[in-house]
């Protein structure tokens, strides 16, 4: 099979669909692999790497002309020309990002398979989980540099002083970001409290990550309460391929001290903050109510050499099956097969349909030809 390796173009997004390791063992299987010019430069591998690797460094639009393309990030406006009836692997988001993205998907008969969606054989999300460690992980580096006052922050440090803690956190969440943002928060040495809708996680959490912490059932009274005197709120909200629910609204966020921070992680899911929506690295923050939102759509980016490592050894493995049987690969496995988003024109991701109110053009992956 003909693959295609894409630089990515979203703002400062360095991270690579595959290393030189990967194109490597592609193409020892037999595939052909053309990487786009520079693909994988901002994660550290160059040009050469991927062609010593067995590669063909080619432009974009050779890239593009695949059987089977991968990359990190839904594809932008500019790359739209370049869809086709191939099968791109990345990371979609479709009820998150603007509608114009599926309909080019749908018309244009593109097999969508979306990372976040992909389930293992547990009901785990294997693609996604690496990507929201990083993100939890930054989440609390973060939302400390702006709590500081030359950052328009409210000037408190996250963590102990002279064995004496400052600084409160809450995290709204208790997935993979939610407890990576809370071991991040409780290593600092913050107040933390975390939200979950699972009471019976509060005493794991407390083993593995402080016995201080508190676990409270996500409710919107118990939140609003929280968030009168926290520092820093993490939002760590996920619905498995479906728009995000607000948990925080915008009275929650007036009723929040000045200089206080809100990160909110599932931004690109359509955020779980009323207040949010999509910033970029370039452009990271801005300011309602006097609280300083950082709403970055791909956070990993900002780390492209962890997250690329971290990303590829996870989907390098489905990329290979991918190429080996094409569609067929989602045939044979119904976990994988969740990762499939559009195909034949057809939505088929139901919770995508539902969050963009296309119900009439969803089908069942079962019920297609």
């Amino acid at each position: 099979m003909k693959i295609g390796l894409i630089k990515e173009t979203k703002d400062l997004e360095n991270r690579v669909g595959l290393t030189p390791d990967g194109v490597r063992r592609l193409v020892a299987d037999g595939h052909v692999v053309c990487v786009e010019r520079d693909a994988g430069i901002g994660s550290g591998f160059a040009d050469d790497d991927y062609v010593q690797a067995g590669g063909k460094s080619v432009d974009a639009p050779e890239a593009w002309d695949s059987e089977l393309v991968v990359k990190v990030k839904e594809p932008l406006p500019a790359e739209y020309p370049f869809l086709r009836d191939q099968i791109v692997f990345t990371y979609f988001h479709l009820a998150g990002v603007t509608p114009a993205l599926t309909e080019q998907l749908l018309d244009r008969h593109t097999t969508a398979v979306a990372y976040e969606t992909v389930e293992d054989a547990d009901g785990k999300l294997p693609l996604l989980a690496p990507m929201s460690g990083v993100a939890g992980n930054m989440a609390v580096t973060m939302g400390s540099y702006y709590l500081a006052r030359p950052n328009q922050g409210k000037g408190m440090l996250l963590g102990e002083v002279m064995g004496r803690p400052y600084g409160k956190v809450v995290v709204i969440g208790d997935g993979v970001v939610g407890r990576h943002a809370a071991h991040v928060a409780a290593g600092m040495g913050a107040e933390l409290v975390i939200f979950g809708r699972h009471p019976d996680r509060g005493a794991v959490l407390q083993r593995d990550i402080s016995p201080t912490l508190r676990y409270l059932r996500s409710e919107p009274d118990g939140i609003a309460g929280q968030l009168q005197d926290t520092d820093l709120v993490v939002g760590a909200v996920l619905i498995r391929g479906g728009k995000t629910p607000h948990v925080v609204s915008e009275a929650m966020v007036r009723d929040m001290q000045a200089g206080s921070v809100i990160v909110d992680v599932s931004v690109d899911q359509g955020g779980c903050v009323e207040t949010a929506h999509p910033t970029t690295h370039s452009d990271p923050v801005f300011e309602v109510h006097g609280v300083t939102h950082y709403c970055v759509a791909n956070m990993p980016g900002a780390y492209p050499r962890t997250s690329t490592l971290a990303l590829t050894n996870a989907t390098l493995p489905y990329v290979q099956r991918l190429a080996a049987d094409g569609i067929e690969a989602l045939r044979k496995d119904r976990a994988f097969a969740r990762g499939l988003n559009t195909y034949d024109g057809f939505i088929t991701c139901e919770a995508v349909a539902r969050a963009l109110d296309r119900d009439g053009d969803f089908r069942a992956f079962s019920e297609l030809p």
